[in-house]
């Protein structure tokens, strides 16, 4: 080996946990390959018995369940000529923890729109506050406040003397 030269080590677990990752999200970027998760959400079933929810051929519901088998999402259990497809939701967490890092950018979106929310509450409910020398109208089983009086206008009479025809 050449003075100065560096070997890197890779560790092997970090490479297959990604691969394993990314046989995850392609599997799970088919909304077939959803729906099929969903049929086999807590319960066991045949690989016919997951065909006949859908409009497409047997054959093709086959090559989703291996996609998913790959993923590792789905166990099979064969006898014979019969196969029985289980969930194994192991691989979701997996992906779920991962997606989770990025919780902090969400979280910092929601703070935003938690801050522009009040704010906007705040200024509404200013905006409905009655000035202070406005009357309020009074609370249901409040009497009225008493209005106030004008003043009576008084007859003036012109001034001078007073002419009778």
């Amino acid at each position: 080996m050449a003075a100065g030269a560096h070997l890197r080590l890779v560790e092997a677990s970090d490479s297959e946990e990604g691969e394993a990752l990314s046989l995850v999200f392609a599997a799970l970027a088919d909304p077939v390959r959803r729906a099929i998760l969903d049929r086999l959400d807590g319960q066991d079933l045949l690989v016919s018995e997951v065909a006949a929810h859908f409009d497409i051929s047997l054959q093709a519901v086959s090559r989703h369940l291996q996609v998913l088998v790959r993923a590792g999402l789905v166990q099979q259990a064969r006898t014979g000529r019969i196969s029985r497809c289980s969930l194994d939701a192991g691989p979701i967490h997996e992906a779920a923890i991962w997606l989770n890092r990025y919780s902090k950018y969400w979280q910092g979106q929601f703070d935003l729109l938690a801050a522009s929310l009040a704010e906007i509450v705040e200024e509404s409910t200013a905006a409905a506050q009655p000035a202070p020398d406005e009357a309020k109208p009074p609370m249901a089983g409040e009497a009225e406040p008493p209005k106030p009086r004008k003043a009576a206008k008084a007859k003036r009479k012109p001034a001078g003397p007073s002419r009778k025809d």
